[in-house]
């Protein structure tokens, strides 16, 4: 785990009006050693801090709700994909993790019925409670030399025109370690936040965003990179080529074959568990023939892949794996709409008071979550990146012979967490070219 993300940790009450007046300042000096630009302030530059005491355990029911989340952003995202006639043949990758950890923060500065919503649809925990169990879920992803995991988040303001509450700060920088920036929200401060985000995802995910608009008022980020190498790494002979049938036709192929003892079978696809060298493995599920893979991820949902996972059949298996690399990025207003939180995105009936405000008393409200992520699967292992962006703008804006499964066309894949069995990454592969 990043030792940043590690350092769990509350602000002293003496630095309380240190953050609020740097928050109200337009930004001037550069982040000293940190590769800011003049536009930007860092607020968190020298504040000590002392240690937060986080008895909660991650238990089976925040794992429920974590899968619930997971597979429910999954499932609309592609439903979405699908519906568009563009998108249809598009890979795609998502990474639950980043997304409710930007989420997470953001309900923070939530209430009443924006909050309820929020709420409903991270698990039902009020924010007190989810702060905690994701401060102590993020603590226990293993991270070790040859599986490595890092999270970061940061909060962006623009300086001048939003004063955001005290607590709401302390919160986010107590449990999520947020860096906590003033900027003037120029082009300067653009190339902060996209190489912020480019730092904390080794490069993987270089731009996070294109522009900042004019109503833009604060920006909360979460930014995750996954490096691990597999248990057992491929060598050339054990590279072939072979074809993909993906749903733009044959591929030409470069597949990786194995042997492997955790065979998975849910009655409509088969797949299989391969391990990474610590903490993680790669799970993958081929439907049948006689099954879309628009209707299996229809099927799926957190409770089935849980007993999925911990009925694995550990039988001998001989997998094929194409090497594959895919980038994806998409915007979930309408994803995160669909799903509930309706209230957040409308800015007559967005709460955000917990928040703060905009110093020319417009309304907070989110207006765009961005979303992006990366994959590389090949000999070696796997890097997978992913950043979630979440804008918040005022103003009104419109034995026997081994079974073998030959991953050949359309698939999905997860990197899950070994000990809770959590998905770090969900995606599926329609094509490799």
């Amino acid at each position: 785990m990043n030792v940043k993300r590690l350092l769990k940790n509350i602000l002293a009450c003496s630095v309380s009006a240190a953050l609020i007046l740097g928050v109200s300042s337009c930004g001037g000096s550069s982040d000293a050693g940190g590769g800011m630009s003049g536009s930007t302030t860092n607020l968190m530059s020298g504040v000590k801090a002392v240690p937060v005491s986080n008895s909660v355990e991650v238990d089976s029911a925040f794992v429920t709700q974590y899968n619930n989340f997971a597979f429910s952003l999954f499932k609309r995202t592609a439903f979405n994909e699908a519906a568009e006639s563009s998108n249809q043949d598009k890979s795609f990758m998502i990474s639950p993790l980043s997304v409710m950890s930007a989420l997470s923060m953001t309900a923070n500065g939530a209430d009443g019925e924006t909050l309820a919503q929020m709420q409903k649809l991270l698990g039902g925990l009020d924010p007190d409670e989810l702060n905690r169990y994701m401060s102590a879920y993020a603590a226990k992803l293993p991270s070790g030399k040859k599986a490595k995991l890092s999270m970061a988040d940061s909060i962006w303001l623009r300086g001048g025109k939003v004063k955001a509450k005290d607590e709401f700060l302390k919160t986010n920088a107590a449990y999520y370690n947020a860096d906590i920036y003033s900027s003037k929200f120029d082009r300067s401060t653009l190339d902060d936040i996209n190489g912020w985000v480019s730092d904390n995802t080794y490069g993987m995910i270089e731009k996070m965003i294109d522009d900042i608009p004019t109503d833009a008022a604060i920006y909360l980020i979460n930014a995750l990179a996954f490096d691990a190498e597999w248990q057992d790494i491929y060598t050339e002979d054990k590279i072939v080529e072979g074809e993909f049938n993906g749903t733009l036709g044959k591929q030409r192929a470069d597949m990786m074959c194995s042997s492997e003892s955790g065979y998975l079978n849910d009655g409509k696809a088969e797949g299989f568990i391969k391990p990474y060298a610590s903490g993680y493995s790669f799970v993958a599920m081929m439907p049948y023939d006689d099954i879309s893979i628009d209707e299996y991820i229809g099927s799926l949902d957190g409770s089935k892949l849980m007993s999925l996972i911990n009925n694995v059949d550990n039988t001998a298996v001989d997998v094929w794996i194409p090497k594959f690399e895919l980038e994806y990025d998409a915007e979930l207003r309408d994803v995160l709409r669909q799903l509930g939180m309706t209230d957040a995105f409308d800015a007559q009936k967005a709460d955000f008071s917990r928040l703060g405000n905009a110093t020319g008393g417009e309304k907070l409200y989110i207006g765009a979550v961005r979303h992006k992520t990366f994959m590389r699967v090949d000999e070696r292992g796997t890097k997978a990146g992913a950043a979630t962006s979440v804008e918040m703008t005022f103003g009104i804006r419109c034995g026997v012979m081994n079974r073998i499964v030959y991953l050949n066309r359309p698939f999905v894949c997860m990197v899950i967490e070994n000990q809770t069995k959590t998905p770090v990454f969900i995606g599926a592969v329609m094509n490799i070219g």
